[in-house]
């Protein structure tokens, strides 16, 4: 009888200690990106898109984040030749990161600035030259301003470090956007 009551209140406590492990409060961010990239050595590219985040509150200060963006864009190049007039080429590509990481940040009445730090996996394509994979790491930070209760209004910035066609780039990254909070 003994065994059989402990084995009883196991099952029906384990699971609810199991729940309380689980965020429940945290917010999901939708808004515009813009990438400033250096994936050349013939300058710096500007790429716009969207970015999109969901984070999960471990405490009120601290919460995990995955982080997605796709940017994209296109530049003219004027291609080396001997004389004038010289021809250009237009390149366009496609950046895509999936990152993930801690996010701290108190609210302060209706404001609520956050630090981030962020690691991940990012994607390159751009015509004519190819495509590539690399790891991503990233430090950032942000404010996101309180509407009313569920909405707010988050301006971040982000410095993103990749290594794309074997050479590492120095990117920063401007999102603004809505946030929903659960």
């Amino acid at each position: 009888m003994r065994t059989l009551l402990i084995v009883t209140v196991a099952i029906f406590s384990l699971p609810s200690l199991a729940a309380a492990q689980i965020p429940t409060s945290g917010n999901v961010f939708f808004g515009y990106s813009y990438l400033n990239a250096d994936l050349s050595s013939l300058g710096r590219s500007n790429f716009n898109g969207y970015n999109a985040s969901l984070e999960g509150k471990i405490f009120p200060w601290v919460g995990l984040v995955a982080d997605f963006s796709e940017t994209y864009g296109s530049e003219n190049v004027t291609i080396a030749c001997p004389g004038p007039p010289c021809p250009s080429q237009n390149f366009t590509g496609h950046e895509y990161n999936m990152l993930f990481g801690p996010r701290l940040g108190v609210s302060i009445g209706k404001f609520r600035p956050f630090g981030e730090a962020f690691f991940g996996v990012g994607h390159v394509s751009v015509n004519s030259v190819g495509s590539d994979t690399s790891f991503v790491t990233g430090l950032g930070g942000g404010l996101d301003y309180r509407i009313f209760r569920p909405i707010a209004v988050r301006f971040e910035g982000d410095y993103l470090r990749t290594r794309f066609f074997s050479s590492t780039q120095n990117n920063v990254r401007f999102s603004t956007g809505i946030v929903f909070r659960f």
